[in-house]
């Protein structure tokens, strides 16, 4: 039976051990041949392990590049949401008597929870300070400056580029995630039929499917 508590490269491992002393070894190899698995049934289960591990390897890959881009997009996101987290306590001092101001800025009420509730206040925050001078020349006075507005456009952007990059990376890594447990699926499959032939065949010399990776008792 597959042994679940070992990890995939663990199952690979095993695998591999099984199918190259199921040719290296001369016995098991005599054994398995009388029992239809010669070389060239021993070549398709390598085929299939190469598939596997091919497979493996591309979704190791996209891991990493999943976790890799999400930290590009929460570094952006942190750096953008401190500076405006300074700015918005600052507006709700330079326009405390006007409310409607504090409405257009989009800083009146709690700060939000969602990212997007979160990036729609900050654009909205900046695109009005950006769009309306004798605000930002307001704002200036609590040393807001046309620079960190501009700063914070620019962070915006590089926020939502970094979090598309992120999705993306996140749908191949889910692909490939797919992909590499179907693969799994099938090796699994032909190696336990493998073994059970092989534990048939050498019923009489049990030790010797140590030989191909399986712990005997």
């Amino acid at each position: 039976m597959k042994n679940y508590n070992l990890s995939d490269a663990q199952t690979l491992e095993v695998y591999r051990i099984g199918l190259e002393n199921a040719e290296r070894q001369d016995v098991i190899a005599n054994v398995l041949a009388e029992l239809g698995y010669d070389s060239q049934t021993i070549g398709e289960g390598k085929q299939l392990w190469s598939f596997t591990r091919e497979v493996y390897e591309n979704n190791d890959k996209e891991e990493d590049e999943t976790v890799s881009a999400y930290v590009n997009f929460s570094q952006s996101f942190e750096e953008l949401e401190d500076l405006f987290k300074v700015h918005r306590k600052k507006a709700k001092v330079v326009f405390r008597k006007s409310p409607d101001i504090l409405q257009r800025l989009a800083v009146s009420g709690a700060y939000p929870s969602s990212y997007i509730k979160k990036m729609e206040s900050i654009k909205k925050f900046y695109n009005t300070l950006f769009a309306d001078v004798p605000l930002l020349n307001a704002m200036s006075k609590l040393k807001v400056t046309d620079a960190e507005v501009q700063q914070a456009k620019v962070l915006i952007t590089t926020v939502e580029t970094n979090r598309g990059e992120y999705l993306k990376e996140k749908g191949e890594s889910q692909d490939a995630t797919m992909k590499k447990d179907m693969a799994f699926a099938k090796l699994d499959e032909w190696m336990q039929e493998f073994y059970a032939v092989a534990k048939i065949g050498l019923e009489d010399q049990p030790q010797l499917l140590e030989a191909l990776g399986k712990v005997v008792k």
